[in-house]
């Protein structure tokens, strides 16, 4: 096992951060680690925006759900989906863009694009010995981030990246089983298998919980799905996305 994956495998989110910036070297080596990511047809459907001004950061903590390590970190990044610029490409081409940016083709490759761009800098951070979070609670108010941020239209804000050295290192939360993840040749369909491995896993977490608090917690991983998604979350984003015109067919 080399030294990469044993990074890769070795990943927790970290909640308490040093009160140490990053260097402008290290920004640039994550971001540009970043643009390494693959890209769907070249098309780089992302952007990346950095927060340094505190009072940006911390009232993007506030709309994240008063997350103190938005606010507090080496540096807070915001991968966001972006097609602006593929307007703009297509005026000066004067090529008719739009019916193309427009569908819903287009707008899942800005998310991918953004997605493997920020794995490749959060593995990138923690190779560096960095500690990365990512936050989605920045879509709790869309509207609000995207005016803190002056971003244009089809550029849409999809989650932030904290990074920073970290203060305390939190436990690692055990993944569903491979076999669980893991298909071969087909999806597995057995509901009798599937149940089990859920089941296991279950168990796996309700011990987890009861360790590491020492009794106080027994939660069990579908008991705690269930519940989340009981709850209508963010039920606005349908809304939102087309009328930042990244996705209306």
């Amino acid at each position: 096992m080399n030294d990469m994956i044993t990074t890769i495998l070795n990943h927790r989110s970290i909640r308490q951060f040093e009160d140490t910036p990053l260097t402008e070297e290290q920004i640039k080596t994550i971001v540009l680690s970043a643009q390494a990511a693959s890209t769907s047809s070249y098309i780089q459907a992302y952007s990346i925006i950095g927060v340094k001004d505190r009072e940006k950061k911390k009232r993007l903590a506030e709309l994240a759900g008063n997350q103190e390590y938005v606010e507090k970190n080496g540096h807070f990044f915001v991968f966001c989906a972006d097609l602006y610029r593929h307007t703009i490409i297509g005026k000066e081409e004067q090529k008719d863009v739009i019916p193309s940016i427009e569908g819903t083709e287009k707008f899942m490759v800005g998310l991918i694009d953004a997605s493997l761009a920020a794995q490749n800098a959060a593995i990138a951070a923690e190779s560096l010995g960095l500690g990365i979070c990512y936050i989605g609670g920045i879509r709790n108010n869309l509207e609000e981030v995207k005016r803190l941020l002056k971003t244009p239209e089809r550029v849409i804000p999809l989650f932030g990246l904290a990074v920073g050295y970290p203060a305390k290192m939190n436990d690692q939360k055990p993944r569903l089983p491979l076999e669980h993840v893991y298909h071969e040749d087909e999806y597995e369909q057995d509901m009798g298998v599937y149940l089990e491995q859920l089941q296991e896993y279950d168990q796996i977490i309700s011990t987890y919980y009861e360790q590491r608090t020492g009794g106080k917690r027994r939660d069990r991983w579908t008991e705690q799905m269930a519940l989340m998604l009981e709850k209508q979350n963010r039920m606005y984003m349908k809304e939102f996305i087309q009328q930042n015109k990244l996705d209306l067919r």
